[in-house]
């Protein structure tokens, strides 16, 4: 039988990535470190607002990694689940939205 892509051991594997490319990795490391630092949001707010995007990309590397941030950072499993369901409102939102111009484009052929 073989391994599935996904491997939950592999995102400890993840600061790996700098291997291949050292400068750029680095960067990126750096700005991402920045990102997630106590600012205008809270790092427990961060962690909500990435578990839901990682949840809209369909990441499952994300998906574990944004778990474990949430629940280190305070947040608890209803909060979690809402900012999940908020992220399948705006991407099922954004769906329907771009169907107006399907919309409009039929309006214009046919009527």
């Amino acid at each position: 039988m073989s391994k599935g892509y996904f491997q939950p051991e592999d995102l400890k594997k993840f600061p790996n990535i700098v291997e291949f490319q050292e400068e750029m990795g680095g960067k990126f490391f750096d700005w991402y470190g920045s990102v997630f630092e106590e600012g205008a949001l809270t790092k427990r707010e961060k962690n909500l607002i990435a578990l839901a995007v990682a949840h809209a990309i369909n990441c499952p590397y994300c998906m574990d990694a944004y778990t474990n941030g949430c629940l280190s950072t305070g947040s608890d499993e209803e909060q979690m689940m809402e900012a999940v369901h908020v992220a399948a409102a705006i991407k099922g939102g954004a769906t329907l939205a771009n169907s107006v111009m399907m919309m409009n484009q039929v309006k214009e052929k046919l009527m």
